[in-house]
Order: C-alpha cells, then sequence, then structure tokens
C-alpha cells in the first residue's frame, strides 16, 4: 500500500482518504504518514482538521509520526503547524507536544539538527517548558524532552530536576536519564548526588533511585558506587534492597558500562559484607538474557519497588537489544501507584508530604517514551471510577508501524546492478486495566502487548536480456501478558504477579 501511495497524486490521495470506510481511515492515515511523499504529507495536511477530527484519529496519525524510523523535516513542519495556535483535546495536544520530541531526536540523528524546523522543534519545547505553569503541562514537556535528548535543554531539566514538587523532579531526571552518555557531564553527576543523598532538600524516593540510576549507569566513579551502598544503611528497607540488587545485576550483565568498576568495588569486604547485603524487603530488580548471537543480545529486566506496608509502588519491565555497542530500547512499560497506604491508615514518615492517591502506567516504545496514561488521580476520582467502571481496558497505543524502508542498488563486477527492497511493519495493541474493590480490598492490574511483526525482502536483477528475483516473506506474533493481584485485607499485603506468553507462530 505504501508503494502504491508513493505513486499517487494528492488529489488521490485526499479522495482516497475522504471516500474509505470510517473503521479503514486510521489505516490509510498510517500508510500516508509512513510514505511521506511531498503528495501524501499535503493530503494530509488538507485532511486533518485538528479542531473537528475525532481523538481516535490525531492520535494515530500523532504516533505514526512519532515511529516514523526517518522522519523527514516536513513532517515535523506538518505537525507543528497542525498544533499551533489551536485550542485542543487536553490528551491531543500532550501526544502532539510528545511526537515533537520523538521527531526532533530523530532528526538530529540524522545530522539535522541546524535545519530550521528542528530549530523551530526544539524551541517550541523549550519555550513551553519555561512558559507553562500547570504542572500537567511541565511533565508533557518534559516527556517530550526525554524523547528529544537535547543536550542543550540540560540546564532547564536540571533546574526542574533540584527544585520541581515530587511528579516534576521525577520526570525531569528520567529525561536526563536519555541523555547519551559522553553528555552526563560533572555538573549533571554532581545534581544526581545532591538529589539522591537529599544534601539540599528531601526527593521522593522514585526519583532518588532515578539519580542513583544515572550515576550507576554513565561511567561511575568508584566512590560514586561506594557512597550509594553506603548509605543504604539510612535507606528504608525496600528502597535499600532495590538498589542493592541493581548493584548485584550489573555484575552479571557483560553488557553494562559500569560492570568493570562495580566489580573493583565489591572485591572490597568493607563493602561487600552481609552488614550491607541483608536488607530482607520485597523489592526486586533483574536483568537477564532471552537470546545471545555473536551480534545481538536481547535482554528481559523487570524492577518491582515495594513501599514498606506491602503496596506494589513502582514496577518496569524493560525488553532491549544490544548490538556492537548500540542499544534499542524495543518496549518498557511502567506501572505506578502511590498513597494507597493512606487508604489503610498507615502515617507517613516523618518530614515527608503525604503523596496524593494515583494510580498510572507509562510506555516506551523503540526509544520514543509515550503519553502517560492516568487510571484515577485523587480518592474522589478513583471512587468515580469504582463505581462507574465499564470494565474495559485502557488503550495505551493500538496501530500499524512502518518499522524499515530501506532501497539499495547494488553495483555487481559484471557490470550489472541487483535492486535491494527491505520493508519491516509491527502491527501493535498495548492495553492495561486497573480494578480496585474497596468492599473486597483487593486491587488487580493487567498490561497486554499483542503485536505481530512482518518483514519483506526482495532483490531483483534486471537485464536487457534476461531478470531474476529473490523474495521473501516473513511474519511472527507474540501476546505477553503482565498481571498482578494485591489483596491488603490483611497483613501482611498477599500479592501475586504474572507473567504470561502466548505461543508465538512464525511463518
Amino acid at each position: 500500500f505504501i508503494q502504491m501511495l508513493l505513486r499517487a497524486k494528492k488529489r488521490d490521495i485526499l479522495q482516497l482518504l475522504s471516500k474509505a470506510p470510517e473503521e479503514t481511515v486510521p489505516f490509510l492515515v498510517e500508510a500516508a504518514v509512513a510514505a511521506q511523499s511531498t503528495a501524501s504529507l499535503a493530503a494530509l495536511s488538507d485532511y486533518l482538521d485538528f479542531g473537528k477530527a475525532p481523538k481516535s484519529l490525531l492520535e494515530t496519525f500523532l504516533y505514526a509520526a512519532a515511529f516514523s524510523p526517518r522522519p523527514s523535516k516536513e513532517l515535523l513542519a506538518l505537525v507543528l503547524d497542525k498544533l499551533q495556535g489551536k485550542q485542543l483535546a487536553p490528551e491531543v495536544w500532550e501526544t502532539g507536544i510528545v511526537v515533537i520530541g520523538s521527531l526532533v531526536g530523530k532528526l538530529c540523528q540524522q545530522e539535522l539538527c541546524g535545519s530550521q524546523e528542528v530549530s523551530r522543534g526544539a524551541e517550541t519545547l523549550l519555550r513551553g517548558l519555561r512558559s507553562s505553569e500547570e504542572e500537567s503541562e511541565v511533565l508533557a514537556y518534559l516527556v517530550s524532552l526525554r524523547n528529544a535528548a537535547l543536550p542543550g535543554a540540560i540546564p532547564a531539566l536540571l533546574r526542574h530536576a533540584e527544585e520541581g514538587p515530587a511528579a516534576v523532579a521525577a520526570a525531569a531526571v528520567a529525561a536526563l536519564s536519555s541523555l547519551p552518555a559522553q553528555h552526563i557531564s560533572n555538573e549533571v553527576k554532581r545534581a544526581m548526588r545532591r538529589i539522591f543523598h537529599e544534601t539540599r532538600k528531601g526527593y521522593e524516593k522514585t526519583c532518588r533511585l532515578a539519580a542513583a540510576g544515572i550515576l550507576l549507569d554513565s561511567e561511575p566513579l568508584p566512590m560514586d558506587v561506594i557512597n550509594i551502598l553506603l548509605a543504604t544503611k539510612e535507606l528504608e528497607a525496600e528502597t535499600a534492597t532495590l538498589l542493592q540488587m541493581k548493584v548485584q545485576n550489573t555484575l552479571h550483565a557483560e553488557h553494562h558500562p559500569a560492570r568493570k568498576i562495580v566489580k573493583d568495588v565489591m572485591r572490597d569486604p568493607r563493602i561487600n559484607n552481609y552488614n550491607y547485603f541483608s536488607k530482607a524487603g520485597m523489592s526486586s530488580a533483574f536483568t537477564g538474557p532471552l537470546a545471545v548471537t555473536p551480534d545481538l543480545l536481547s535482554t528481559f529486566g523487570m524492577e518491582l519497588l515495594f513501599v514498606d506496608g506491602g503496596f506494589l509502588r513502582k514496577s518496569v519491565s524493560d525488553f532491549s537489544l544490544f548490538s556492537h555497542g548500540h542499544r534499542l530500547h524495543v518496549a518498557e512499560v511502567t506501572l505506578e501507584a502511590q498513597g494507597m497506604e493512606s487508604m489503610l491508615g498507615e502515617n507517613t514518615l516523618e518530614g515527608q508530604e503525604e503523596p496524593e492517591l494515583m494510580a498510572g502506567m507509562s510506555a516506551a516504545l523503540f526509544n520514543v517514551h509515550l503519553r502517560p496514561v492516568v487510571f484515577f488521580k485523587g480518592y474522589t476520582d478513583l471512587m468515580a471510577k469504582v463505581l462507574l467502571s465499564s470494565g474495559e481496558p485502557t488503550s495505551v497505543v493500538r496501530g500499524n508501524l512502518l518499522l524499515m524502508d530501506h532501497y539499495q542498488v547494488i553495483p555487481l563486477q559484471s557490470g550489472l546492478q541487483v535492486v535491494v527492497k527491505l520493508q519491516g511493519g509491527l502491527g501493535l495493541d498495548i492495553s492495561a486495566n486497573m480494578d480496585m474493590s474497596i468492599w473486597e480490598q483487593d486491587l488487580k492490574t493487567s498490561i497486554t502487548t499483542r503485536a505481530s511483526l512482518a518483514i519483506d525482502f526482495q532483490a531483483e536483477l534486471d537485464a536487457p536480456f534476461f531478470q531474476t528475483t529473490m523474495r521473501s516473506q516473513s511474519e511472527v506474533e507474540t501476546s505477553i501478558h503482565f498481571d498482578t493481584a494485591l489483596r491488603f485485607s490483611v497483613s501482611p499485603v498477599l500479592m501475586c504477579l504474572q507473567l504470561r506468553e502466548d505461543q508465538v507462530p512464525y511463518r
């Protein structure tokens, strides 16, 4: 379909979009974005009215743009024009801002950072972050800058990380963690030390853990590793347990850049002893290989942070690919819940503000962080969701993405030429559901990820006297379910975690 659109005129594409049945329009929009021809982008510009079109269709367009493997400057200009000066639904506006960051980051990787369109996109994000007063707007800009990974945003990110409220500080530290290692300067490391060791003010535990993660993952100094481990003596049991397990995991991950430094530190019996590594918390962290070849390492990682009352505070599941020094974040799903302890009458630690009752999730696919989804915020919202819940899962992202689009002409020694075409598409559906029963006193969450990958390879040799073509098509489907069940009618809280994978058909 993309091949057809590349040869089509604007008038034909516009007619196709206008006359198509409603259920097929999202597919046509995704294909038109993937084609990225002058005609297809012009047709999308005319067809998509951001003031009237359904929210779901606008988000389909925006996410198709975000996941484009090699976006063009014209695609970024189209997104910027569509978002400028319009009254949009909050979800569409937030998604649009997040997508601008993804496009800016990918165009910079193509060495187009100096172009007019990219400069305009980067300035839109930095100016918006400076002028925003609403916390939800600030968070959207921080997620976008996490996608953009702009070194020029470091001063603004550091300011929000050290001075912002809890949610903003955590998002700013997360944005700093996405920067390439060469941009984690001494200034950034000093700020992360201040946050982790709380030398200026107190920080929420997930923010402190993220700051420690930056120090441990970015060519750490031996003293940083030692100070982090020494600090676990003063931390509450669950936070200390997670940190210690992250450090121990580094020793088993041969691809980790800090492995040698951590190994040297752990040879010191004053650090590596029972006194430091005997915290008996439930929190956990592990990373293990899924597949290993001479050129590729595929890993699955899981982090589970509990609060002392037994509630799950945060879970992160991560699938990554490592190849020749490069890392691709294939998928990361984060579930967060805070303030649940107050429902059982547990007191907050002295000196800490009581966190607002909240639950939500965020996801990242192929290094693109999506707009976070909030299940409920505040006790009133929780009760409304409990009483009015339809039981239907919340869709996080759904659609068809073009992952690979490669065209190459290879001259042979005989003087003939081979034309190689490679395309890869991904059909994706991620949904999440949180079901809370006040009467039964239990909480159930489920994340379902369904995906199908199709790869089409064609090599063609065309000469005046003969023609030959070799073609290969492969498809794979997978479905992964991550379920949690929590019962807090008894003490200690009972919890069950389940990761299920369906059969994977490969054709």
